[in-house]
């Protein structure tokens, strides 16, 4: 049985945080806003981390942690501990894994977000759910950006951070990405661009892509071609993966996935036309909600301790 674990998933938005017990039981899940705009953005994250874990332990003080697991947005170099980039969060090759190992005095398993949460997903949520062992998937996450988690023949894929940013793959018809591309997929597919885009055609403002369901569901056209024009740009983007990666499923999770079939059903119609000889995958939803990150720190906190008992 696994000891008490310190976990935290860090997003360009927030932070979850929360204390497995030694069954791999979450608790006191919190969440907080991101801390940004500061002059040191990787020591002020790790402060921030600090009082959350100090926090958590005083409000269970019979668990011990004897790991930390900890996610983190942008390009992630695992193997060196580093986070490479983020463009939300302003860090440039921090060494993120060894602040938190002094800051804790424990060792720290980290990792990128998406392509944990993915393993968390593969392992414990939509993955198993399906019956068979999934050896080539991609959980593909879309919210306010998008990004993806890729396994080829049962291992993940790194590529020292850069790989899964499938966001900024380009689409025939995207457009100028705050990254500095033009066409990125992120620029119509996600979350945030639905909702921007639909506020922008219609002139009604709206908080986010539930609304634009809503209202293309009471027959509003604008809402229509905006949620249309979403689902093609992601089928394009899952089209080109099958061509490389040749996945057996495809997991959305996000917000996005929240729409449930009024997403997934018109993405599987419109992959498969996009598709002649390639695998079709599975295109199922996520399991695990925004539990996935802190069930992947798990892991890399269990990793960690067996590294360092």
């Amino acid at each position: 049985m696994n000891p008490p674990y310190l976990l935290f998933d860090v997003g360009g938005t927030d932070i979850k945080s929360a204390l497995s017990d030694e069954a791999g039981n979450l608790l006191g899940i919190r969440r907080v806003p991101t801390r940004r705009g500061t002059p040191d953005p990787a020591a002020s994250l790790i402060d921030q981390l600090h009082g959350l874990g100090s926090d958590l332990m005083a409000q269970s003080p019979l668990l011990v942690p004897q790991a930390v697991g900890l996610l983190v947005c942008g390009i992630v170099d695992e193997d060196a501990g580093l986070g490479v980039f983020s463009a939300n969060l302003g860090w440039r090759d921090a060494p993120l894994r060894e602040m938190a190992s002094k800051a804790f005095a424990l060792p720290v398993g980290f990792g990128h977000d998406v392509s944990t949460a993915g393993a968390a997903e593969l392992r414990f949520g939509a993955g198993a759910a399906l019956g068979t062992k999934v050896r080539n998937a991609v959980v593909l996450v879309i919210g306010t950006g998008i990004a993806a988690a890729l396994f080829v023949d049962g291992h993940a894929v790194s590529a020292g951070g850069y790989a899964g940013e499938l966001g900024h793959a380009a689409v025939p018809v995207g457009f100028d990405c705050p990254c500095g591309a033009h066409g990125c997929l992120e620029t119509i597919g996600s979350a945030g661009a639905i909702a921007k885009r639909y506020t922008q055609a219609s002139g009604r403002s709206v908080d986010g892509a539930r609304e634009v369901l809503e209202a293309m569901e009471t027959g509003d056209p604008v809402a229509a071609r905006i949620w249309n024009e979403a689902v093609e740009a992601i089928a394009f983007s899952i089209a080109q993966l099958c061509s490389s990666i040749a996945p057996e499923a495809v997991i959305i999770g996000g917000g996005l996935a929240q729409a449930g079939e009024a997403l997934l059903e018109p993405l599987r119609r419109s992959l498969r036309n996009k598709l002649s000889y390639h695998r079709e995958p599975l295109i199922v939803p996520a399991r695990l909600g925004q539990d996935a990150g802190l069930r992947g720190a798990y892991l890399k906190a269990a990793e960690a301790r067996e590294v360092h008992p």
